[in-house]
Parts: structure tokens; sequence; C-alpha cells
């Protein structure tokens, strides 16, 4: 008999930093090459939110056994049931601030509520037919300019944004140097997103709703 992967439930590891619980996440995604087009998209993995319709990146408690990029895989597996090569260089650091939920983020002593967490690129290798959350999140393969319509916070749409830049960088790799990198997301306009610096080891953090 096969062994059932569980998720990690309760608070008893959660990592804190002063008031903030610690978060990681990750944007899967994967390359779709355009034969006849000669060029190279992608398509990110969306999970569901509970109790809200709409969809989200893979992320949650960073907990004291593990390294944050283990937590980041842990919550891929977790949450979207997924398996692949994650790059360790984040696509940035991000403080979350939930109105609706404030207690969901907090030291039980603190009332300052907030997350701070890391996100990371994750190329999908492996999808799992059965994983330990699906009947909490399901999964959807959106291509990069549709998911950045349907991200619902900023720090969604950054993360997004710098993986599209990182992306770019393909068409120098000797491999693919005949071949173009095609994205439809747009850049910031009028009011323009704070993208981090890209393959730079720190990021300034910024405060969001989640």
């Amino acid at each position: 008999m096969s062994s059932v992967l569980q998720a990690r439930t309760g608070r008893d590891k959660q990592r804190y930093e002063k008031h903030f619980r610690l978060v990681a996440g990750v944007v899967p995604y994967r390359l779709k090459i355009e034969k006849e087009a000669n060029c190279h998209n992608f398509e990110v993995l969306m999970v569901s939110s509970p109790n809200k319709n709409d969809f989200i990146f893979p992320k949650g408690g960073w907990e004291n056994d593990e390294t944050v990029t283990e937590a980041a895989c842990r919550e891929a597996l977790e949450e979207a049931g997924v398996k692949g090569i994650l790059d360790e260089n984040p696509l940035g650091d991000w403080i979350f601030r939930s109105k609706s939920s404030e207690s969901s983020c907090t030291p039980p002593s603190s009332t300052i509520g907030g997350c701070k967490g890391q996100i990371f690129a994750l190329e999908v290798k492996e999808e799992l037919d059965a994983w330990p959350e699906q009947d909490s999140h399901g999964r959807i393969w959106v291509n990069e300019g549709d998911a950045y319509d349907v991200c619902r916070y900023d720090w969604m749409r950054e993360a997004l944004y710098t993986l599209k830049n990182r992306l770019l960088m393909i068409k120098d790799e000797p491999a693919v140097s005949s071949q173009t990198f095609h994205s439809t997301i747009p850049a910031p306009t009028a009011q323009p997103i704070l993208i981090p610096k890209i393959m730079l080891p720190c990021y300034g953090l910024r405060f969001y709703d989640y």
C-alpha cells in the first residue's frame, strides 16, 4: 500500500520575526515552445483560494525545521500537488497585511497582524494525481497574460512580471538562441508596479493586503 501525503497543520513550528509570521511560496510555471512561431511562452499554475472565488499562487507558513526553499517546495506540493526545479533566488520579498483575517498571521501575544514572505519560481516537472490539500485547493494552468489579469493582489503581479523578465533571458542562452521568447504580460503603465531588480540577492520589502 502506498503512503498518503499529508499536509502539515498547526502553528507549533511556525517561524516568526518580531510581529510577522514568516511565509514562503512559489509561482509554478512551465515553458511552452510554439514550433510554428519559433518562440517560447509560458503558463503558470494557480490554485483556488478556500472560501473565495479567486486563484492565487501556493504559499504558506515557514516552519523552524526547514529552510525557506524547503518550505516553498512543501507548499507547492501540499497546495498544488507539483514538484520541480526551484530557483533559489527569490522573485521578491513582500509583507502581507490581512484586513479580513488579521489574527491568522499574528503570534498569540501580538496585536499586530502581518506576514512576511519570500516567493520563488518553480519550473514544474511533475504533477501528482492526488495531493494533500486538493479538497480545498483546485489547480488550473493559465497563460501568463491571462494570469496577470486574474491576479487579485499586487504582489502576485509583481512576482509574475519578475518571472517573465527572468525567462526573457532564455533567448540569450545558446540552446535556444535561434528562438524568441514571447510574452503577453503588459508592462507597468500610469502607476508602475515596483518591480524587484532581477537576479540580485536582496530585495526591498513592500506592504500589501492579501
